[in-house]
């Protein structure tokens, strides 16, 4: 019976003293500040700007990063997706020495309820597209009287794509061109799309556990997509068949690795984060599902970019490219990544760099 307990208490040392390292690991990691900007040989790149701040959004402070090897550059405004899951982590493993902040200055968002913007004492009754477009006006407003600009340009990613649609729509004057990536159009029908090919796929590879798996799941119901199917068996098959977040190698793990790594956020800030994404899936979501742009948004008074994976069907490709060509813009064009799914910016970061900048030029005031 002695040996049973010393057996029962290492194995519970030994699990508390990997909770303690890792906690350590993560204290380490989590300073708060973003690394600065280097050039190929790791020197800090002279005048460049990496910051972290908050301001006072719609009666709440919200967070954001700003980052520019010269912020004299035009400014770009990054919407993320998720909803809810601000995307730098992620952008800062993936960019190559090419990388956006070159070229722009770039603000990183953490909208509201989101990220290190998120809080508990958040009101649902302030979760709304309206609240959100009036959000990015003010740091779109921000922005311009910050870095003495006319005009900025605003891009947005998945959910972000769906935001900054909304917002060129309303406040056509403050933004050169609109860059959505992986972006939104009729997300209800995108999901039943995604379903149907998961579906033909399963059975024509015999992959039986997926099959079962969404057999439990009624495409044509009035409550599809559920939250429960979209968090679990949507998301799984998707990344397992290289149509959700990337085409190559996405892994969960891998994303909290980035995550628990970035040096941006705090410790808590990284809670937070975690807490956020759960909170918007729940609450912002039911906007994109419920909305369809070719009907509410056709009609733009600034240029509109898409840029999209050829194998996205987390956000549907074959959509997005029919709603570019069926809406009316100064001007509008697909730019299509073969290699990538839902993420083309990180999947494919040089070219997604080269894309930018040709539309830059496009747009550019001489």
């Amino acid at each position: 019976m002695k040996n049973v307990t010393k057996i029962i208490l290492l194995v519970l040392g030994i699990i508390l003293s990997i909770f303690i390292i890792l906690i350590f690991v993560i204290r380490i990691n989590s300073p708060g500040r973003l690394n600065p900007l280097t050039d190929n040989n790791g020197k800090v790149i002279e005048g460049s700007l990496t910051e972290k701040n908050g301001l006072q959004i719609g009666h709440i402070k919200q967070g954001f990063f700003i980052r520019s090897e010269n912020p004299d550059n035009p400014v770009i405004l990054f919407l993320h997706g998720g909803p809810g899951s601000p995307e730098l982590p992620m952008i800062e493993v993936s960019e190559k020495n090419n990388r956006l902040e070159k070229y722009f200055t770039v603000c990183y968002w953490d909208q509201r309820a989101a990220g290190m913007t998120y809080s508990k004492d958040i009101d649902t009754a302030d979760i709304t597209v309206s609240q959100f477009v009036e959000d990015t006006r003010e740091i779109t407003e921000y922005l311009i009287n910050r870095f003495g600009k006319e005009k900025i340009y605003i891009m947005g990613h998945s959910w972000g794509s769906y935001l900054g649609i909304k917002v060129v729509e309303k406040y056509p004057e403050y933004y050169h061109a609109f860059i959505g990536i992986g972006q939104v159009t009729n997300q209800h029908l995108s999901e039943q799309l995604a379903y149907h090919y998961m579906m033909e796929h399963a059975k024509a590879i015999n992959d039986k556990k997926v099959i079962k798996a969404l057999n439990k799941y009624d495409p044509n119901a009035k409550d599809f997509p559920t939250q429960k199917y979209l968090i679990s068996t949507r998301t799984s098959s998707m990344n397992k068949y290289g149509i959700g977040i990337t085409h190559n190698n996405f892994s969960m793990r891998t994303f909290v690795k980035d995550l628990v790594k970035f040096k941006g956020y705090t410790l808590s800030e990284k809670v937070r984060y975690a807490k956020g994404s759960i909170f918007s899936l729940k609450h912002v979501f039911y906007y994109v599902i419920n909305d369809n742009l070719f009907e509410s948004s056709t009609l733009f008074e600034v240029p509109i970019y898409i840029i999209h994976g050829l194998y996205d069907y987390q956000v549907s490709y074959k959509l997005a490219k029919e709603w570019i060509n069926f809406i009316e813009a100064p001007d509008r064009e697909l730019y299509t990544f073969e290699n990538s799914a839902h993420s083309p910016n990180t999947e494919e970061p040089e070219k997604f760099v080269e894309v930018v900048r040709e539309i830059f030029e496009k747009n550019k005031i001489e």
